[in-house]
């Protein structure tokens, strides 16, 4: 009975704190944003590197690039960041200026350092009173047992300059760190690729006679220094103001200055980071990240836990006084003029499993569910809109759950090649293939997609711009007039009927060629087949067949189906896209003639070919947002309206997910330093946590009830078993006493269990001799 007791006190001392927080006593009441993040930890944190969205919350709070977006306006506006908006002067080919964008050879853009940047406190940047560094000389003795900036007893910190940016910038053609970027941007920033191959020649003199091993893993370099290397189209006027010399024109590359692989970088981390025994205690950028931004890594334990805590150093943002329409209705600009960041810590746990994320979501233990995910919202809108048990819980707790659209899409495409579906290999077969294409847009009823299997958290494309694009128009304006009417101020879409007639002009009336009399078949081809997507290509199937095609679906794993769309080999096909930046040349060169996939290795995958498309696209791409750039947009889109090389398809909402005492939440995926801007209130997270998660003493008292029955139980079968084993031993007793039979050894019983009586026997004929040493054990048996 004393075990029972014990387990009482210790129920009753649980309950006496109503919160039990996975985060420990008191962390509700802190400025401290908690939040998860599945899967494992980021791969890299290095900004040369780093791609992928998951290691986006960490890098955009720690670095901070040149630009930055306004968190709160749409279209997407460029604003300063540790540098202030670039000027650009184009160039001819004798380096002169031009007004004219047909002269230019090169563009020039200029950048000014923002004033009063600071880097984070780090030991790389730890300096004697002469300004020298101090922990770049250290030995591996010293740096043994150290695992983290913060082992290191010095630290230090030093004014940015723009040679920081200029050693960023050529960090992208160094062969210790491979970017994803490298191949593109090569083409563009004037000097890139040959100082690639400067940088591929100096690091293999430096790893000559090292072990190959540890080379291979980056281990144990010596220092591969940048500064002395020349990159030609960048120039370092003064410690605040730096050039970038591009080749051609390029607008779009104000958009890369607005991400994490031009964002300064201190040639002193490297020197650190490379000394001996730094790669053995995984000491790295990959790990420890070095910024201008509002953060810095204070914990990282790999696939369990990483914390971001305040840059002391950070001089602060200011939270915007302006938005969209809608904005200050929602409270979004309740801190105008206000100092960012608002939370002081950031603390990110692994949680392998969706269930107990959820579940501490819901109950107020994380305040987001995770930083850079929109499908949570997204699901819990729909959990609302049917009423689950859930959706009531969302409800009653007020999370806000505000959604947006995607700058993203998913499309379903016809392959332009293809002689049935495609461009047509005459003006006659040109007219019937485009008639055909139309009426299997208007037949293919996205409206009713969406609403099945999107529970209508997607935006329907009119084009191939989504919303919050310059070039997009909403409305009437933007309506594809191919598909749809404007009926009662909303696009309705024309009806099946219509696309009959289209496929009467196509050839094939009722669905078989008017010739042959043979039923039209389509092939569409896709990723996959199966599994929870079976039904969504049956639907598919049923809108193919109002107008009496035949679709048969093909699919194939991913790399199969990469190479049917390179060999220009797919009819129709599914595929998507997400911006790189938020420019429509990101999206309309997926139609572009020369960006062809089958051709010229492309991301058209259609294959599409237009003159009047082509010509106003290589305007287009050249000029800056403005109305000249609108009319060839706007002339871009009809064309493609028209020829339909495209279903338009959907593009799909993100919603963000934050308990009622998170505040400035604007969810979007094309800005991912959002944290910065948002704020808490601690106090209020503590009352709802204590209201929501409240002991049920109901079920304790039951509980224990059904504990005492059972240790009762268990205290009388104890006694009977007891008395039973007592009754064994002097049986065994009496039977050693007499002669030894090996036929009575054979049945010999040792006892029976107390509650099921069955025999139990440990001994045989070789060791009854040695009985006299048994030991009972406590279930009647011998051991």
């Amino acid at each position: 009975m004393r075990f029972v007791f014990i387990l009482l006190a210790l129920a009753l001392a649980a309950c006496s704190d109503q919160v039990s927080s996975p985060h420990g006593a008191g962390a509700a009441a802190e400025n401290t944003l908690f939040t998860a993040f599945s899967g494992r930890s980021p791969k890299t944190l290095d900004p040369t590197s780093s791609y992928a969205s998951d290691e986006t919350p960490f890098t955009y709070h720690i670095y901070e690039p040149p630009l930055s977006y306004h968190y709160l306006k749409r279209p997407y506006e460029l604003i300063p960041g540790s540098a202030q908006l670039p000027t650009v002067v184009w160039l001819d080919a004798q380096g002169k200026p031009v007004q004219s964008a047909a002269q230019a050879a090169s563009s020039v853009y200029t950048l000014r350092i923002t004033p009063n940047v600071q880097f984070a406190p780090h030991p790389a940047l730890a300096s004697n009173a002469l300004g020298k560094p101090t922990q770049l000389a250290l030995s591996p003795a010293q740096i043994k047992g150290k695992y983290s900036p913060w082992d290191f007893e010095t630290t230090g910190t030093r004014a940015l300059t723009a040679h920081d940016f200029a050693y960023s910038i050529k960090r992208l053609a160094t062969p210790r760190v491979p970017s994803p970027v490298f191949g593109h941007l090569s083409e563009y920033i004037v000097g890139l690729k040959e100082l690639a191959e400067q940088l591929k020649t100096a690091d293999k003199a430096l790893n000559k006679g090292l072990n190959k091993a540890l080379t291979a893993t980056q281990r144990d370099k010596p220092f591969l220094d940048l500064r002395p290397f020349d990159l030609s189209g960048v120039k370092v006027i003064d410690d605040t103001t730096l050039t970038i010399t591009v080749k051609g024109v390029y607008p779009q590359f104000k958009y890369w200055l607005a991400m994490t692989f031009f964002a300064p970088m201190p040639w002193e981390v490297e020197a650190f980071y490379a000394q001996t025994g730094m790669a053995a205690n995984n000491l790295s950028l990959a790990q420890w990240p070095l910024g201008t931004g509002p953060y810095m890594m204070g914990t990282s334990i790999a696939n369990r836990q990483h914390e971001l805590i305040r840059n002391p150093n950070y001089r602060g943002g200011v939270y915007p006084c302006e938005g969209e329409a809608g904005d200050a209705a929602l409270g979004l600009l309740a801190d105008c003029g206000k100092k960012t960041p608002f939370i002081d810590r950031m603390v990110f746990n692994l949680e392998r499993e969706a269930v107990p994320l959820e579940a501490k979501f819901l109950g107020g233990f994380y305040d987001i569910p995770e930083a850079q995910r929109g499908e949570y919202g997204s699901a819990y809108l729909v959990s609302i809109q049917d009423a689950t048990e859930k959706g009531n819980v969302l409800k009653s707790r007020n999370i806000r759950l505000p959604s947006h659209v995607d700058t993203s899409m998913f499309y379903t495409g016809f392959n332009w090649l293809d002689p049935v579906v495609g461009q047509g290999a005459d003006i006659a077969s040109q007219a019937r293939n485009r008639a055909l294409r139309q009426a299997i847009a208007i037949a293919v009823n996205m409206e009713e997609y969406v609403a099945l299997f999107e529970a209508d958290q997607a935006h329907i494309m009119q084009s191939p711009l989504p919303p919050g694009l310059f070039g997009y128009r909403d409305g009437e304006a933007g309506l594809n007039k191919t598909i749809y009417d404007w009926v009662d101020n909303r696009p309705k879409r024309k009806s099946i009927e219509e696309a009959k007639q289209l496929m009467v002009l196509a050839g094939y009336p009722d669905g078989r060629d008017a010739k042959t009399g043979q039923p039209l078949v389509l092939h569409l081809d896709t990723m996959s087949s199966g599994g929870t997507i079976k039904a969504q290509y049956e639907w598919e199937q049923k809108q193919f067949a109002k107008l009496g095609i035949q679709l048969e679906i093909r699919g194939t794993d991913y790399n199969r189906f990469q190479d049917k769309m390179r060999k220009g080999a797919a009819q129709i096909f599914e595929w998507g896209w997400n911006a790189d930046y938020p420019d429509a040349e990101n999206f309309l060169f997926l139609l572009h003639g020369a960006n062809a996939k089958a051709k010229d290795d492309g991301e058209n995958a259609s294959n599409y070919q237009n003159e009047v498309y082509d010509e106003a696209f290589k305007k287009m791409k050249s000029l800056e947002d403005g109305a000249e750039k609108q009319a060839l947009v706007d002339t871009m889109i009809q064309t493609v309206q028209l020829d339909t090389p495209w279903l338009f398809g959907k593009a799909p909402r993100s919603a963000g997910a934050y308990h009622q005492w998170v505040f400035n939440g604007k969810p979007t995926q094309q800005i991912r330093n959002h944290l910065q801007y948002y704020r808490i209130d601690p106090a209020l997270r503590v009352v709802q946590q204590a209201q929501w998660n409240q002991p049920r003493w109901g079920w304790l008292v039951l509980g224990l009830l059904a504990l005492l029955g059972s240790s009762w139980a268990v205290r009388r079968a104890w006694r009977r078993y007891q008395s039973s084993t007592a009754r064994a031993f002097k049986s065994l007793s009496q039977s050693i006493s007499q002669p030894v039979r090996p036929e009575r050894v054979e049945g010999l019983e040792l006892g029976r269990s107390a509650s099921t009586g069955s025999a139990r026997t440990g001994l045989n004929a070789s060791n009854v001799e040695n009985t006299s040493n048994v030991e009972l054990s406590k279930n009647g048996g011998s051991k």
